[in-house]
């Protein structure tokens, strides 16, 4: 049998697999996580759409109010907005396994040492999925509709969405290596879910006060969410497309060198 350190490709996708399943059924038995992270994007939905739709789509639009246009604009927002929930939950899942010992005890077996948090992150990002395709469900019977949009781009929509999963995943890992229990692992993954409520995720850029512009239109929600608008919508997304990318590219790379660093620092 391989050894911890040095296992070969294939027993390192088995235990990879492995530890998904894990974390799987961790989350079957243990569901209550999940749903609790879930139900802040539904309820902003209802929220927002039922008590502000009717005043924010007549601002916006700047005629009528027009509250299916809210739901239209909503919508890609907070389907992003989901991811960040969701991912929170992966955080505070390894910062339970990293301060309950488990880790030691997988460490002192023959498995593949990077398949811990790879089990770990895809996971995530199946979660992450799972969780966007229900607020999708809920923002379809309350009235959205991509009518506009084509196959390919509900495909280069999907492909978004996975991509920003993995990145903030990986993420998410990497915050909960360096908290030392669950609480503060919850605590210090906040800002994913305060980053999309300062994003275009519920107005335009343009009508926000010039202090609070530039936190909204630097950081990775917002060209993210403008792209899946226009993907989703079958209106244009301009230079979004690329930005959004470049951010899942750079915070996938960020958070997986930060993470499996971290990892290996712990195991020494």
């Amino acid at each position: 049998m391989t050894s911890p350190t040095a296992p070969a490709g294939g027993f390192a996708l088995r235990d990879s697999l492995t530890m998904l399943r894990r974390n799987l059924l961790h989350a079957r038995r243990y569901p209550s996580l999940t749903l609790n992270l879930l139900l802040t994007p539904i309820m902003l939905l209802l929220l927002f759409v039922y008590v502000f739709g009717d005043t924010m789509s007549a601002g916006i639009g700047g005629g009528g109010a027009d509250r299916s246009a809210y739901v239209a604009y909503l919508t890609p927002g907070l389907l992003l907005m989901t991811i960040g929930a969701t991912v929170v939950g992966t955080a505070v899942s390894v910062a339970m396994d990293m301060s309950e010992g488990i880790i030691a005890r997988f460490r002192s077996m023959p498995i593949h040492r990077g398949s811990v948090i790879v089990g770990h992150v895809i996971n995530g990002v199946l979660q992450s999925v799972a969780s966007v395709v229900l607020v999708a469900l809920v923002a379809l019977a309350i009235g959205f509709r991509s009518t506009d949009a084509s196959a390919l781009e509900w495909l280069a929509a999907l492909g978004l969405l996975v991509l920003f999963a993995t990145a903030l995943t990986w993420i998410a890992v990497g915050m909960g290596l360096i908290s030392p229990n669950a609480e503060a692992a919850s605590n210090t993954a906040t800002p994913l879910i305060l980053l999309p409520l300062l994003s275009s995720a519920f107005v335009p850029l343009d009508s926000m006060p010039g202090w609070i512009r530039p936190i909204a239109e630097y950081q990775p929600f917002t060209p993210a969410i403008e792209t899946l608008r226009g993907l989703l919508l079958g209106t244009g997304i301009g230079h979004n497309g690329w930005l959004a990318v470049a951010w899942c590219v750079g915070l996938t790379v960020l958070g997986y060198f930060w993470a499996t660093a971290k990892f290996q620092k712990e195991a020494e």
